[in-house]
């Protein structure tokens, strides 16, 4: 479904993603990890075109995105979900209405449907109660979750997450973890998660992705990403410092 194909960019004489090559499968879930600033998110928006190669190209179902025609762009666009790592939710609105907002702008269903479907969403990611609550009356889990509600409540066919568990606690980031899953497996979405969040991710994901120094190092199950004796792999995934590390 999603095929990238010797992706570059740079920002004038910084090269960020030097001929990146990945491809996912309709109903995969692929992480992908890397060190901080690698362009891991900068890969991502290539996906839906908010950034558009320097070379190379991005096909979805086959179709080059950054040649598409808006209206190809925008009916792609519908079919994807995009979780922030913000959340990037409406702080003056209560959570059924950031739910809500995508089914009012981009459809035409009553708000009979859209009540039922939104009451829907927000049951499956445990925020039943939670309709008339304001973002900012919300823990850190339950935004992510309003934010998966938001996401999901159009029934995407891809999904994109860009590091939505950062800043939350232990066990916070597993039960968001475990909502992705079965989300996945739920509508057999497929799609990639950006995250740094070793090993956790390993238990909901088919493959992982290493991105190093802007191009993809590996491709292989979880695994054999954690068992890897390539030591850009091993180093990272286990969290090993470069050289001694000294005390004092």
């Amino acid at each position: 479904m999603i095929k990238i194909e010797q992706l570059s960019k740079s920002f004038g004489s910084q090269e960020v993603l030097r001929g990146v090559s990945l491809q996912v499968n309709s109903g995969e879930f692929v992480a992908l990890i890397g060190m901080s600033g690698s362009g891991k998110s900068m890969l991502l928006r290539h996906l839906v075109r908010l950034m558009k190669p320097d070379s190379g190209r991005v096909l979805i179902d086959g179709r080059d995105v950054a040649k598409m025609p808006r209206p190809e762009l925008e009916a792609l666009r519908s079919r994807v979900g995009y979780v922030f790592q913000s959340g990037a939710l409406f702080d003056s609105i209560t959570v059924f209405d950031n739910v809500a907002f995508p089914l009012r702008e981009k459809t035409r269903m009553g708000e009979s449907a859209i009540r039922r479907k939104v009451m829907e969403e927000l049951d499956l990611v445990g925020l039943k109660d939670a309709p008339e609550k304001y973002p900012s009356q919300l823990s850190g889990g339950m935004l992510k979750r309003v934010a998966l509600a938001r996401t999901l409540v159009r029934a995407p066919e891809i999904i994109l997450f860009d590091e939505p568990t950062t800043g939350l606690d232990p066990i916070v980031v597993n039960s968001i973890l475990s909502l992705f899953d079965s989300a996945h497996k739920r509508l057999n979405l497929t799609g990639i998660l950006v995250s740094h969040e070793i090993p956790e991710i390993f238990g909901i994901v088919q493959k992982i992705a290493m991105l190093h120094e802007g191009k993809i190092e590996a491709v292989e199950t979880p695994e054999t990403i954690f068992c890897s004796k390539n030591p850009v792999i091993d180093q990272f995934v286990h969290g090993k410092a470069e050289g001694p590390v000294h005390y004092r």
